[in-house]
C-alpha cells in the first residue's frame, strides 16, 4: 500500500486554517472574539437558535473561535494533522470528514449538551480527524504505519476526554460527536484507490452516519422545542 506524506499535498488544509483566521480577524474587527454580540452575529451554536430554525448554526461554529489560545492551539492542530491525514486519504474526502465530522459534533452537542451554552470552535471537526484515523488502522490493521497512528491518535481522543471531564467551558458532547462521525465517515470513503472496506461496509457506515445525525438533530428539536 503506497503512502503519501507530502506536506505540498495538504493544500485543502491550509484553506481551511486560512479562512479560520481569516473569520478570527473579523470577530476581532466585529467586537472581539469573546464578545457574545460579535459570535452570535457570526453564526455561534446555541440550542435555542437551531430550534427556532437557524440549521446553519450546526456549521457556522467550525470556523469560529473563542479568545486567541482557542485559535492558536485549533489551528495549529488543523495545521499538524491535517498535513497528514490529507496526502492519505485525498482532498475531497479529507475536506468531507472535516466538514461533516464537525456538524455531527455540532449535533451531538444540540442534543445533549448544555441548552444556554454557546459554542464555538473547530474541536468538533479535529476529533473527527482523530477518530479517522483510528478507523483506517482498523480497515488496514496488516499496516504497521497506520496502526501506530491509529494507536496515537486513540490515545489523544482518551487523553482529551478525560481533561474535558475536569475542565469547565468544554463541550465534550461536541468532542464524542466529532469523533464518531469521523470514524464512520473514514470508514464509509477509506483510502483512494483500495477497494477495502467491503462495499456493504461502506454503505453501513454512511446510513449510520445518516441516522446517527437525524436522530440527535430530532433530539434536541424535542428536548428545546
Amino acid at each position: 500500500m503506497k503512502m503519501f506524506n507530502r506536506r505540498s499535498n495538504a493544500y485543502v488544509t491550509w484553506i481551511l486554517l486560512i479562512i479560520t483566521i481569516a473569520v478570527f480577524l473579523l470577530e476581532t474587527l466585529m467586537g472581539g472574539s469573546q464578545n457574545i454580540n460579535t459570535l452570535m452575529m457570526l453564526g455561534a451554536k446555541t440550542n435555542n437558535s437551531i430550534q427556532i430554525g437557524q440549521w446553519w448554526r450546526l456549521f457556522t461554529p467550525i470556523f469560529l473561535h473563542i479568545g486567541i489560545f482557542h485559535i492558536f492551539m485549533n489551528g495549529f492542530t488543523l495545521l499538524y494533522v491535517g498535513q497528514i491525514l490529507e496526502p492519505m486519504v485525498g482532498h475531497w474526502r479529507f475536506l468531507v470528514i472535516y466538514l461533516l465530522s464537525g456538524i455531527t459534533g455540532n449535533l451531538a452537542s444540540f442534543a445533549f449538551g448544555d441548552s444556554n451554552a454557546i459554542s464555538a470552535g473547530a474541536s468538533t471537526s479535529l476529533f473527527g480527524m482523530f477518530a479517522a484515523f483510528l478507523a483506517l488502522a482498523m480497515i488496514y490493521r496488516e499496516n504497521r504505519f497506520l496502526t501506530e497512528l491509529g494507536k496515537s491518535f486513540l490515545g489523544l481522543i482518551v487523553i482529551n476526554l478525560l481533561m474535558d471531564l475536569t475542565m469547565s467551558g468544554i463541550d465534550i458532547w461536541g468532542h464524542l460527536g466529532g469523533a464518531v462521525g469521523g470514524f464512520l465517515l473514514a470508514y464509509a470513503l477509506s483510502l483512494p484507490s483500495i477497494k477495502r472496506p467491503k462495499i456493504y461496509i461502506r454503505i453501513l457506515a454512511l446510513v449510520l452516519v445518516v441516522a446517527v445525525s437525524y436522530y440527535m438533530y430530532t433530539k434536541g428539536m424535542i428536548v428545546y422545542g
